[in-house]
């Protein structure tokens, strides 16, 4: 009997359990350590930081849909991996594995900038308990308005949220009659906006300037954050920019355990993987999702770092089973994981959608475009994967629908 064990249970770990149990059979123990009991749909959080969503309607608890799969959940910490004795130390004891997949996620680095985060003068959508929090800080807002900023620090690699919550913000202000009372920035290290940590995707830098400047949006772009005192913001290039509310996504980091762990990271602390999400120095370790180490599309005069979106990470998932179930039966690896970056980035009531195949250039495909369907699509996306994690499926799914919508039928040609 193997056991797989997987640390974290997010976009990335979860469907990594439930295509280990599917794969893998009955005969070989999956086992998933989580610091949160519950699953909650990450982007979605900025509906929640606006009162659009709750957390009631984005979550569900783990352990019952875990124990309907036959996986094992330990609810703890992971306190360290120990990779010679194959076994993760957690507070409720030692779990050992042959086979360890880590999907913990970031570490949200709010200390890159004094200031920054939710315990100090800005928000964060990062996880639904600070989108909670950033909805109360709203509804106090929306009491006394004034000037928002939102954008990311230096070191950011995603902007989608970002762009998203400066969106929906200036809709829903626009909805409550407020918004000739809130001057807009949007502040970001990005070279321009549109830029995504992309290097940008088609005509993305022309309709995110389009769009910015429709709803009277300043952007200061190519800029790093000094320092973030109570109301204001101050930039590196000497720019002092007032709020009464902001939202800044931090820089990214490898969360402690997992950054400890001798030779299996970066200096960031992102775990290094190879073809096949296997770490190179330890072989029965795999990665997937925003933990694994990726080099940025291109180095910009302050720094950005490259997302990990959907379709990449249900990728990384597949190819991280698939390679290890080929492990257990002597086989040589073969899957890999497709490099595609896939974006719908909703604008409150309409949409931009992003598609770069492969996410690093030169590209086969690079298509951006706007509508309503977008917002409509991500709309659909929330319910459809809630279902589906609910349920215990774990096929990919929805970016390749948004795919064959768009024309691109074949996605294996774009790799």
């Amino acid at each position: 009997m193997g056991r797989i064990v997987i640390i974290g249970a997010s976009i990335g770990g979860l469907p990594a359990a439930y295509e280990a149990r599917a794969l893998l059979g009955r005969n070989h123990k999956v086992t998933v350590i989580s610091n949160v009991e519950s699953f909650h749909f990450v982007p979605s959080n900025p509906w929640v930081a606006v009162g659009w969503r709750t957390r009631k309607d984005i979550s569900f608890a783990l352990g019952p849909v875990l124990e309907k799969k036959g996986i094992e959940f330990v609810h703890a910490v992971a306190d360290r991996i120990e990779p010679d004795q194959n076994r993760v130390v957690t507070a409720k004891g030692e779990v050992p594995y042959d086979y360890l997949i880590i999907a913990t996620g970031p570490k949200l680095n709010f200390g890159a900038v004094p200031g920054l985060g939710p315990s100090a003068y800005t928000q964060s959508v990062c996880n639904v308990d600070h989108a909670e929090q950033a909805w109360g800080a709203y509804q106090s807002f929306l009491k006394d308005p004034g000037p928002v900023v939102v954008g990311a620090a230096q070191g950011a690699s995603c902007f989608g949220p970002a762009y998203e919550m400066a969106f929906i913000l200036d809709t829903d202000l626009r909805q409550k009659k407020l918004r000739k009372k809130v001057p807009m920035y949007f502040v970001t290290p990005e070279p321009y906006i549109g830029h995504m940590g992309l290097a940008g995707v088609g005509k993305s830098r022309r309709l995110m300037e389009d769009e910015f400047a429709e709803h009277s949006i300043k952007p200061i772009s190519n800029v790093a954050i000094k320092d973030i005192q109570p109301g204001k913001m101050l930039l590196e290039d000497g720019q002092e920019v007032p709020f009464r509310y902001s939202m800044i996504i931090p820089p990214f980091a490898g969360v402690d355990a997992v950054a400890a762990t001798p030779g299996l990271c970066n200096p960031k602390g992102f775990v290094n993987v190879d073809a096949y999400q296997a770490n190179p120095k330890y072989k029965n370790i795999y990665a997937v999702g925003v933990c694994v180490a990726i080099p940025p599309v291109e180095q910009t005069p302050v720094p950005t770092g490259a997302p990990k979106t959907g379709y990449m990470i249900e990728s990384m998932v597949s190819a991280a089973v698939h390679n290890i179930k080929a492990d257990i039966e002597n086989n040589e690896k073969e899957a890999t994981a497709t490099w595609n970056a896939i974006c719908l980035a909703d604008m409150g009531d309409t949409g931009l959608a992003f598609v770069a195949l492969p996410q690093m250039a030169p590209r086969n495909v690079t298509w951006a475009k706007k509508g309503r369907w977008v917002h409509l699509a991500k709309i659909g996306l929330e319910k459809y994967f809630l279902m589906k994690m609910k349920r215990g499926v774990s096929e990919p799914f929805f970016e390749k629908a948004i795919l064959k919508a768009i024309g691109i039928t074949k996605l294996e040609k774009a790799n």
